[in-house]
């Protein structure tokens, strides 16, 4: 797992400056309403080692929430749901949990645990994290129609992204 740590902080540093330079900027409007935003960070918290204790992937998740929050100019949102994505991350791992259980050094990537464990792991945590981001953004439930029409369509492309991210940079950790 040691070697795993300096993998890990590049793969912060650069999804963090994908996420503010180039995914902040991508968006598509319809009549003035924004629907697809790309929401590519939760790939540093969810592509951390298994067996990462729960109160360092928190940790994780709240420092990179804040920046990408201080970055978005928003209060929170973004921290919310990354911290809550981190919280039941390792809920879904457990849930996902092959027969013969996880390696000591297992990384949730495609290469390590195959692409159809790796797709449910992402669906689960990313429709998760879209839901409450735009629910906190929204902040009411009579903008329903506005949270589900958001998390749908931002959740198809930042699953894509994040699929196409996987196959291109193949990493072992």
């Amino acid at each position: 797992m040691n070697n795993s740590i300096p993998t890990n902080i590049v793969r912060f540093i650069i999804v963090f400056l994908a996420q503010i330079w180039i995914f902040k900027h991508i968006t598509f409007s319809f009549g003035g309403f924004v629907f697809i935003h790309f929401l590519i960070y939760p790939m540093a918290i969810l592509l951390l080692p298994i067996k990462f204790s729960r109160s360092v992937v928190l940790i994780l998740a709240f420092i990179l929430g804040i920046f990408i929050d201080m970055s978005y100019d928003s209060v929170g949102v973004h921290t919310g749901a990354l911290v809550f994505t981190a919280y039941v991350r390792n809920i879904i791992i457990a849930f996902l949990e092959p027969y013969e259980g996880y390696n000591i050094d297992d990384v949730p990537t495609i290469k390590n645990m195959g692409i159809g464990w790796f797709v449910s792991f992402l669906s689960i945590s990313l429709l998760i994290h879209t839901f409450l981001y735009f629910s906190l953004e929204a902040f009411s439930f009579v903008f329903i129609f506005e949270i589900f029409l958001n998390t749908i369509s931002s959740f198809i492309v930042s699953f894509i992204v994040i699929l196409i991210s996987q196959f291109i940079f193949r990493t072992k950790y």
